[in-house]
């Protein structure tokens, strides 16, 4: 990054009001030279009036050093020279002054007024002794061209340091607006960078999130169906092996699917042409690089035209009411209103719904009695999964653990389709679960 214009303000260390160094050691010299030009004119002006010569030499070196602050009061040195004219001394004096003058942050009207005395001044000075030179024989022009060496001589003097000083303020504050714009520019493109950041943040938060979900929807039904199948395995393996052996291929099948859904949900994670994914906090101090904004940006926008990758729908919900019915739950489906197509992901929010579930059903309720009701209304789709109270089960338990995120998982797929999510204990002891999810039509 640059260094912004505050920066560089606050870096500049000269002595007193001067910005830099070298600014200084130019008025200096500056100042000496005109001191000395000053000092000399005023002792010829004091001998010609009849003044003592080293008065003369110290007021006119006094007002040479004038110079020295030309940056800060450039208006005192103006009126100095103008003072001094009539002695014919302070030409330096006069043509740096009217340079630092216009090239000052000052109206134009005072640099206008002032610029006005100076060459009202030098016009005068130049006619008189232009005059007394022709009048004296020390000059060969003629009368005629008095007027014309004096306008000459006043305007030679005063109008290229105003025009200069002109030019090099307006140059000096055009680089002084473009060094701020600059500047803006800078921190509104950091401010956007942070931006990007926190944006790239929030879509791996939520991109994990939804990875997250996904693996415990699938991992949990499945392996909760396992358990059950597992359990029944133990507990008919030597009463009655034909259905231990159904029971063992049901299992071995529901293992392939299970690591069918996973591979698919990590292949999404893998980038393409074979580019590593970046992992989070990558880069010096924990910034997240630009190709991660990138990415983040691509899944959001993917994501927002509905290009969500395919996964279970609507169509698998008897299959997937008959792997609980296989497993030994009672499920009744029924399904309300004409079915037809909704967008992906609202189908596979709708899948998951139930099929999580019918899951906390297997963890929490094995044998009991579970309807599954599904409603197409004309601008939603509603779903109902009640389980009646859990009953005894002899035998071998499933023993299946609870880590607490299904009911979590479902309110977040719901909410965030901008449906209603609802679950909680029935007055007859079992547990209901019910969502309504706008499909847009």
């Amino acid at each position: 990054m640059t260094t912004t214009g505050e920066d560089q303000h606050t870096a500049l260390t000269g002595p007193w009001w001067w910005a830099r160094r070298r600014s200084a050691v130019l008025d200096a010299t500056l100042a000496a030279a005109s001191a000395t030009e000053c000092a000399e004119r005023g002792a010829d002006f004091a001998r010609g009036v009849g003044l003592p010569e080293a008065l003369g030499l110290v007021l006119g070196g006094a007002a040479g050093t004038v110079l020295l602050v030309r940056r800060r009061w450039p208006v005192a040195v103006v009126l100095v020279a103008i003072a001094v004219t009539p002695a014919e001394m302070g030409f330096l004096l006069s043509v740096v002054g009217l340079y630092s003058l216009a090239a000052s942050e000052l109206p134009r009207r005072i640099i206008a007024g002032l610029a006005s005395m100076s060459l009202l001044g030098v016009l005068i000075v130049s006619y008189v002794r232009t005059t007394q030179d022709v009048a004296s024989g020390a000059s060969t022009l003629g009368d005629g061209l008095v007027p014309f060496v004096a306008v000459t001589m006043s305007l030679g003097l005063t109008a290229p340091p105003v025009l200069l000083g002109l030019y090099v303020g307006a140059r000096r504050r055009l680089m002084e607006s473009l060094r701020e714009r600059a500047d803006s520019l800078e921190r509104e493109l950091m401010l956007l960078a942070e931006r990007a950041e926190e944006r790239a943040e929030w879509a791996r938060s939520e991109e994990r999130t939804r990875i997250a979900r996904e693996m415990h929807d699938v991992v949990a039904h499945r392996v909760s169906l396992m358990v059950v199948h597992a359990a029944a395995l133990q507990a008919v393996a030597r009463k009655d092996p034909e259905k231990a052996v159904r029971n063992a291929a049901l299992v071995g099948d529901m293992g392939r699917q299970a690591l069918s859904e996973l591979r698919e949900m990590l292949g999404v994670l893998r980038t393409a042409d074979g580019v590593k994914p970046v992992a989070v906090g990558a880069g010096p101090g924990g910034s997240v690089p630009l190709a991660s904004v990138g990415v983040a940006a691509a899944a959001a926008a993917s994501r927002a035209a509905g290009q969500v990758p395919e996964g279970p729908s609507l169509a698998d919900l008897d299959e997937l009411v008959g792997q609980s019915r296989v497993a030994g739950m009672s499920v009744v489906l029924s399904v309300e209103g004409d079915l037809r197509r909704y967008a992906a992901e609202v189908e596979q929010t709708a899948y998951r719904v139930v099929q999580e579930a019918l899951t906390n059903v297997h963890k929490h309720a094995a044998g009991a009695k579970t309807y599954v009701r599904l409603a197409h209304r004309g601008a939603e789709i509603a779903m109902q999964v009640e389980n009646e109270a859990p009953v005894a089960v002899d035998g071998v338990g499933a023993g299946l653990p609870s880590g607490g995120n299904g009911l979590v998982g479902m309110r977040e797929r719901v909410g965030a389709l901008g449906g209603v999510f609802v679950s909680g204990p029935t007055d007859a002891g079992g547990f209901r679960v019910s969502a309504v999810i706008p499909c847009g039509v």
